[in-house]
């Protein structure tokens, strides 16, 4: 069974500067929103491709679900 920190910890580890908020308490169905400099400039599609990449194999067996917002860090003017 997998942990939300579990997924966490892989997708911050796998897109080094990002950051996960990972939810869901039954070990199979999952929440992340994702924040990671990966996306710039990638669509929607491409964004959440990144992320279950980090799992395949794993998505449809051990992780049944895993639901994604994927967001762009925000920048800051000088």
């Amino acid at each position: 069974m997998a942990t939300k920190e579990e997924l966490k910890q892989r997708i911050e580890a796998a897109l080094p500067g990002a950051r996960a908020e990972v939810s869901g308490d039954d070990g199979h169905h999952f929440e992340a929103v994702v924040v990671a400099p990966q996306f710039e400039g990638l669509s929607r599609i491409a964004q959440h491709r990144l992320v279950y990449d980090v799992f395949a194999g794993e998505l449809g067996g051990r992780i049944h679900a895993l639901s994604l917002q994927t967001k762009v860090p925000a920048r800051t003017s000088p």
